[in-house]
């Protein structure tokens, strides 16, 4: 069989696990044959592809990234978008794709699979962890192990300047970065797009933390909004999927503080250093064993499914049901985060 690999949307470390490992286990026990298509879904748009062999996966486990490239097209918005990946895959002599992405990547992958007879099999890729159907997606580990590392850092110089440090971290929807990272961290104060926050109870939070002569770390989720207001947007813009660009509620909040309690307040926006570099050993593992269930489920040819993590184990939902909703943080966890506050 001649396979077809893509990675879409945001770049998140383990996607070369994926890849390697999809490869490494689809020649060698299956004697299948590999396309890499170039860029996310622009690679099966326009044609762009390059072979895929153990050779070219070879030592790429370590690196972050992914060494296909990736981008946000959105074919179902392109002219002729689903006629045209169709056509390439007819040309290249591809029966199947498997699709490495998060909701919008795997979204179109459930729509072509369904709707127009492609063949694909999913894998869950974000460092949002926010897809329902699996406990994690890989990335989101070193995600939050490089904002832990961070926030630890800020206590430091938040502490030598008595000032107010508020942390911005990735999360439009769900805030499992920001909870994760603000606890492992010790921050005072979590912010999260589940539940809107009230400005003079995070400033008296804050007031708190300085009579006990600390400094406080704010840490917030770039979709976490205010009671009385709303998404703080980066410039009002939108990507193909139809997503306002985020980031400013950290810089918006930290002025706030300010403003209100008299205290000096700074903001680290970390944005797309979470994404980058090395990914942990978890996300490797992880990775690595969704991409050997995948080329399985290619093989045994059961399409429009993803592969997902369900305690241990690897399993397989449908992509449709995989990207019906979002997973959000319940709120009996962000309580139990509250006796952190202040």
């Amino acid at each position: 069989m001649r396979v077809g690999v893509l990675t879409g949307g945001g770049d998140c470390p383990g996607l070369n696990a994926v890849i390697r490992a999809v490869v490494r286990k689809g020649v060698q026990e299956y004697g299948h044959e590999f396309v890499g298509y170039r860029d996310g879904w622009r690679g099966p748009l326009e044609g762009r592809s390059v072979p895929l062999d153990i050779p070219a996966v070879r030592g790429i486990l370590p690196r972050g990234g992914t060494v296909l490239g990736s981008s946000r097209t959105n074919p179902l918005k392109a002219e002729n978008g689903i006629r045209r990946i169709k056509d390439t895959l007819a040309r290249q002599e591809v029966e199947a794709l498997i699709v490495i992405g998060g909701e919008d990547t795997l979204g179109v992958a459930a729509r072509l699979s369904d709707e127009h007879g492609v063949p694909c099999v999913g894998v869950p890729k974000t460092i949002d962890n926010d897809l329902s159907a699996t406990d994690y997606t890989f990335g989101f580990d070193t995600a939050v192990g490089i904002a832990t590392e961070a926030i630890d850092r800020l206590h430091t110089t938040a502490e030598s300047h008595m000032r107010v440090l508020v942390v911005e971290v990735m999360g439009r929807h769900a805030g499992w970065i920001a909870l994760h990272s603000g606890l492992a961290g010790g921050a005072n104060v979590i912010l999260i797009p589940e539940q809107r926050f009230d400005v003079d109870q995070v400033c008296a939070w804050v007031t708190s933390r300085f009579r006990a002569s600390y400094a406080p770390i704010v840490v917030t989720a770039e979709g976490a909004m205010p009671k009385d207001g709303d998404l703080v947007l980066k410039d009002g813009t939108l990507d193909p999927f139809g997503h306002v660009r985020l980031s400013g509620v950290g810089e918006w909040l930290a002025k706030e503080i300010e403003k209100r309690t008299g205290e000096e307040a700074r903001t680290t926006v970390l944005g797309h250093v979470q994404r980058g570099g090395t990914p942990s050993a978890f996300d490797r593992w992880l990775a690595t064993r969704f991409g050997l269930h995948a080329v399985d489920a290619v093989h045994e040819r059961d399409f429009g499914t993803m592969v997902a993590l369900r305690g241990t184990d690897i399993v397989r939902v449908p992509i449709a049901e995989a990207t019906a909703r979002l997973k959000t943080v319940d709120p009996g966890l962000y309580e139990e985060a509250g006796v952190f506050f202040g």
